[in-house]
């Protein structure tokens, strides 16, 4: 079954601190940009197409010896440390969540027009509002298993840890359509662009355990921006 969700602004937990350091301002940002970024806040607080999905498999299928996985006949690359992270999961949780069209809309038009600085900060909060969604999406897993006891591991995303972003063809067609608005480009561009997706593992012998900068050698990341400026706020301290 494939659980879908819309969410509010309101609903997410996103720390400004965390987007102020992202911004390069760990102390706090001057002016233009405290008032660009309260304009982006404003933005964000009408958004109507914030959403998330989940498709919980069974039938998962594990070979030690090798890098993938299998889930309902499908066979995914995640890499050896993906594959180590979720090795004792039973389920496992597929997802796709999106900050939606029009904050992606937003940025690239005023990136391509007269005010690409502000354009920059609606692409950032962009980025956080997808990983929020993604938060609050895995705090509605975890109500669905605390019902059966399981627990859950830390979410995983095609383009980090040796999972190729091409991974996304493959888990794409789980959800039969209802993919929270959210399409794929033949070279696996997800659009809107302010979206993610990935996978969860689901048992009653994983881990969960946070993001850990060593497991990934991506240096544009947003985690590791915020870590290196030593702020750990609630939105990404959870995932």
């Amino acid at each position: 079954m494939i659980k879908e969700f819309t969410f509010h602004f309101s609903d997410l937990v996103i720390n400004r601190s965390d987007m102020e350091a992202v911004l390069g301002f760990p102390g706090g940002c001057p002016e233009p940009f405290c008032s660009y970024l309260d304009e982006v806040v404003r933005f964000a607080e009408k958004l109507p197409d914030i959403r998330a999905a989940y498709r919980i498999m069974d039938g998962i299928e594990m070979d030690g010896k090798r890098t993938s996985l299998l889930a309902g006949g499908v066979e995914f690359h995640v890499g050896r440390m993906i594959k180590r992270e979720i090795r004792n999961s039973e389920r496992i949780a597929f997802f796709i969540c999106t900050a939606g069209e029009l904050i992606s809309a937003k940025s690239k038009n005023l990136l391509a027009g007269d005010n690409p600085v502000l354009g920059y900060l609606y692409d950032v909060a962009g980025s956080f509002i997808a990983e929020a969604a993604g938060d609050r999406m895995q705090q509605m897993l975890a109500g669905e298993l605390a019902a059966t006891g399981e627990k859950m591991t830390n979410r995983y995303s095609p383009g980090y840890c040796q999972w190729p972003v091409s991974g996304q063809q493959a888990l794409f067609p789980l959800f039969n359509g209802k993919t929270c608005g959210v399409s794929l480009t033949p070279s696996s561009l997800m659009i809107p662009v302010k979206s993610i997706s990935g996978l969860i593992g689901i048992g009653s012998r994983v881990n969960y355990r946070e993001y850990q900068c060593e497991l990934c050698k991506m240096k544009n990341c947003t985690y590791r921006k915020v870590r290196g400026a030593g702020y750990l706020g609630n939105s990404l301290s959870n995932v």
